[in-house]
Formats: structure tokens, C-alpha cells, sequence
């Protein structure tokens, strides 16, 4: 329960490949990209993601990192398909679990509160069932005799998330609209890495916010990176919103041109 401050490298060189990775935000919000550019910088590769994708994906995807991804879907926001994620699944360079949204939080669920799933309305009766065929139902044992989608644990080896505030202890803060699921990405991993705006003393983290917002747990918490702009090009509210400018030269500019600059350029400080 010490201090458990690193820079993301650090954190990222505890990963291994084949791993599944949790990766949290949502769509081209709150991303973890500081922690992901780390990855990018690593050796590290056939990983199996689980995200509510974005650039997060994207990139991986493109960098030709990603074996399986389990997602609901993969969305710049502003720009509704993520391109370079759409040319690599195009290519058929990964295999694809592909969710509803409601079924993907509750895979969540299951895998924090080490469950081997939980029944799910969700799915009964969609083409998810048909493209999943892997996927089981369950019926209620009680007197209505429902049958439930039994959405199976989504068990993360390492989680990667970003909020607004921490301290070094790992308790993590957002101060946006949204929680985005972090705190289940981190209670569903054996490892969570939490990057943040600014690391911050713990008697701080409630002066000028509920203790509502005291998202993230400690005990769950492996490392904390403080990392200014470390969800850039992404959007931290209220700390700064998308740059769209950003956004739309990724979406538009081949991976292998963008990468060379994006990993180790000026864009890791979020200017």
C-alpha cells in the first residue's frame, strides 16, 4: 500500500506477450495513450484486448499487436468507424468477439467479482448469439424460467486505464461526465496500471470533489504513471477535450508515417 509511482515503461515491462490486456475509456475518450504508446514501444505482441474501442485498438491493431480483441465496438466518435482498426480486421489480421455493450460490461462484472459469468438479457434474440457461437444460454432456476445469455468473465491479466487525479497509493480519481467501467477494468485484471493527469496527496483527492468521484480502489492498483496529456489525442474532461486536428491526421495518414512521430513525438505531452 507504499508508493507505487512509475513511468509507463515501467509498467509496461511487467506485460508479456499473449496476454490479455484490458484497456479502459471509451471510444476516443479517456484513453490510457501514454500507457499505450508504451506498449507500442515494447516488444510486445499476441495480445488479446479487451476494450470499448478506439485509438487504443487502432494502433495496436495496425502495429500488428493484436491477436483476438473482444469488443463492442471500435469508434473514433467524431469519425464513427476507427479506420486503421477497419484495414486490419479487412485484412483479416485478427480474430474478432464481437459484443453488445451490455454483455461486455457484465463480462466485466463477472471476472471482479470472480465469477465464471453472469446471466444477461442481452443478446437473446440478435445475430450475436449466430456470431458467437461459442456462447451459452442459462435458465433461471426460479419460477419464470427465463433464459439468459451466461456472458462469460472477461478475466484480464492487465488492465490500463487513465483518470484526472491519483495518489500514490493508487486511489484514482475522474472528474468528467463518465466513469467510462475503469474501476471494473481494474477489479476484473491480476494487474491494473492507473496513468493520470496529476499525481495528487490523498487529503487532496476530496477537497474539491466528492469522494463519489474516488472511482479507482488502491488495493486493486499495481502502478501509478503520472502522465500530463497521457489520454492525448483523446479526450480528459474537464482537463482538456478531443483534438480533433490530431484525430482526423491519425484517421487519415498511413500508421507507418504517424507512428514514426506519434510514439516518441511531441504528441506524448498532449501538445
Amino acid at each position: 500500500m507504499g508508493d507505487k509511482t512509475m513511468t509507463a515503461d515501467e509498467a509496461v515491462s511487467g506485460l508479456e506477450s499473449g496476454m490479455t490486456l484490458g484497456i479502459g475509456g471509451w471510444g476516443s475518450r479517456r484513453k490510457p495513450m501514454a500507457l499505450v504508446r508504451a506498449v507500442l514501444r515494447s516488444g510486445i505482441t499476441d495480445l488479446t484486448v479487451v476494450s470499448y474501442g478506439g485509438p487504443d485498438v487502432g494502433m495496436l491493431a495496425a502495429a500488428g499487436r493484436i491477436r483476438k480483441l473482444v469488443a463492442p465496438f471500435v469508434t473514433l466518435d467524431s469519425i464513427p468507424l476507427e479506420p486503421h482498426y477497419r484495414a486490419a480486421r479487412e485484412r483479416g489480421e485478427l480474430e474478432l468477439m464481437e459484443i453488445d455493450e451490455a454483455m461486455f460490461m457484465w463480462g466485466l462484472h463477472a471476472a471482479a467479482n470472480r465469477l465464471p459469468f453472469l446471466p444477461v438479457r442481452a443478446g437473446i434474440g440478435s445475430d450475436v448469439m449466430r456470431v458467437n457461437p461459442g456462447l451459452r444460454t442459462v435458465t433461471s432456476p426460479y419460477d419464470d424460467g427465463e433464459t439468459f445469455v451466461a456472458m462469460p468473465a472477461l478475466r484480464l491479466d492487465a488492465a490500463l486505464v487513465h483518470v484526472n487525479r491519483a495518489d500514490r497509493r493508487g486511489n484514482g480519481q475522474y472528474l468528467g461526465p463518465d466513469p467510462y467501467f475503469d474501476d471494473l477494468f481494474c477489479e476484473a485484471a491480476d494487474a491494473a496500471f492507473v496513468s493520470c493527469e496529476r499525481i495528487v496527496d490523498t487529503a487532496e483527492l476530496t477537497k474539491e470533489a466528492a469522494p463519489q468521484t474516488l472511482l479507482i480502489k488502491r488495493h486493486v492498483v499495481t502502478g501509478v504513471v503520472e502522465a500530463p496529456g497521457g489520454a492525448h489525442f483523446t479526450s480528459c474532461a474537464p482537463d482538456y477535450g478531443r483534438d480533433e486536428a490530431v484525430q482526423k491526421e491519425y484517421a487519415t495518414t498511413p500508421w507507418a508515417e504517424f507512428a514514426e512521430r506519434f510514439i516518441n513525438g511531441p504528441e506524448e505531452e498532449g501538445t
